[in-house]
């Protein structure tokens, strides 16, 4: 026992170790390539290929299966075109599994590093995805992707990420012009070269709202609330505790509990205890489905604090919220470098009230005051000219810009290879 010796490794050592193995691997197999390609350059005296066969020339990445919602328009309208596309996910039970579309090819490509690990060696064309962080953490770019498209999955600040969250892509798709002017004035603090940046507007949004146009008034006879906190140190939970909870059921309103999915892994022993001590009743809920759909067409009211669930309520449902004050802290987002406050905290005091430690006892007259207050349906349509550019044509802007872009980056391509054949 005593010649024994036992190792351990902790997470961020371990991450950083696969981070490190991935790299190699990845340069490996880079030089491999480079090497056949002047192997196959001097046998075939120059007379290169000029599209490569093994290259995936759309390839959208989900993150999880609650993405899909994201990209379903955009699947759509790549289908409508007849544009071959490869769907990743990392979710073995993601609905886009089971969609039968004849373009677009959905894989399972494992979990966690097993996926990354595939990401960071993809030979793509254009890889397009909602996840922020590229370059960052695990998520590495691939030295044989020709570009990184990030699109949105809220339509509020694109600076309300972690930090450093869209500073690697070389384009992002927005919905409106105080995103632009976010992501410059962070290219220019950071001295990063320009991304092409283009408005598009919001092709989940614009779904949504056709779908609730299509649908009748849900009939009830009491009004339901929706709590929906976000997740981390920053939402309603941690910093409330149950007091928000609390006062809701004294209400009498229906209530429906929706807690952000990624709540669950950051979270699981607190909000699993807040489950167990608020059990579901008939007029009290708790949603965990990946589409909130259903919750959002249902409720008459939106309590939640800085998550990007207040948008698709306000934007598209057109009803009214509570927001938390819950001290934002901007430290670890990309809010900090800002010198203006970022737009989501500018435009709730137009959308709704503000739900602090001194008015939760005020809660049904607070919750009355929204729903009866036009001012606050002035404020939604103000958010809506801000933020929601080109509504109804989302997919069809995006799409052009991906297809565009590939065309570009492909004739680019073709005339630097003639250029060599021609000095060769």
């Amino acid at each position: 026992m005593n010649d024994m010796i036992f190792l351990y490794i902790d997470p961020g050592t371990g991450s950083m170790l696969f981070t490190i193995m991935i790299s190699i691997v990845g340069f490996l197999i880079y030089l491999f390539k480079v090497a056949w390609v002047k192997i196959k350059f001097v046998f075939t005296r120059g007379k290169q290929s000029k599209v490569d066969s093994n290259k995936i020339p759309y390839l959208i990445f989900a993150e999880a299966k609650r993405y899909w919602e994201v990209f379903k328009p955009i699947c759509d309208e790549f289908e409508k075109r007849g544009v071959d596309v490869v769907y990743w996910t990392t979710s073995p039970d993601d609905p886009a599994l089971e969609q039968k579309y004849e373009h677009i090819k959905f894989e399972f490509v494992g979990e966690g590093n097993k996926a990354y690990a595939k990401l960071n060696m993809v030979n793509a064309g254009i890889v397009i995805a909602s996840t922020p962080g590229l370059n960052v953490y695990q998520w590495k770019r691939s030295k044989f992707v020709d570009h990184y498209c990030h699109v949105q999955h809220a339509a509020n600040d694109i600076a309300g990420y972690r930090m450093f969250g869209t500073d690697y892509f070389d384009s992002i798709l927005l919905s409106g012009q105080y995103q632009i002017d976010e992501v410059r004035e962070l290219e220019k603090k950071r001295n990063l070269p320009a991304k092409d940046l283009d408005l598009v507007g919001i092709p989940y949004m614009d779904d949504m709202r056709t779908k609730i146009a299509s649908m009748p008034k849900p009939e009830k006879e009491n009004r339901t609330i929706l709590l929906a906190p976000s997740w981390g140190p920053n939402s309603i939970f941690n910093k409330y505790g149950t007091a928000v909870l609390e006062e809701l059921i004294k209400t009498g309103y229906d209530i429906i509990v929706r807690p952000h999915p990624q709540s669950f892994i950051a979270d699981p022993g607190m909000v699993e205890g807040i489950m167990e001590k608020y059990p579901a009743t008939e007029h009290l809920k708790w949603d965990r489905n990946p589409d909130n759909f259903e919750s959002l067409f249902n409720a008459d009211v939106l309590i939640s604090d800085f998550s990007g669930i207040i948008f698709d309520f306000t934007l598209a449902f057109d009803k009214p919220i509570l927001y938390a004050d819950t001290s934002f802290d901007p430290g670890c987002y990309d809010y900090y470098w800002l010198d203006e406050k970022p737009w989501t905290l500018r435009i709730l005091p137009f959308l709704g009230k503000q739900l602090d430690g001194t008015n939760l006892k005020d809660m049904k007259k607070l919750l009355d005051t929204v729903l009866m207050d036009p001012y606050f349906k002035q404020g939604r349509d103000k958010a809506r000219s801000e933020t929601w550019v080109y509504m109804g044509e989302g997919a069809v802007r995006t799409v052009d810009f991906i297809i565009n872009k590939y065309k570009e980056i492909t004739s680019q391509k073709e005339k630097s290879e003639k250029k060599v054949a021609k000095k060769k």
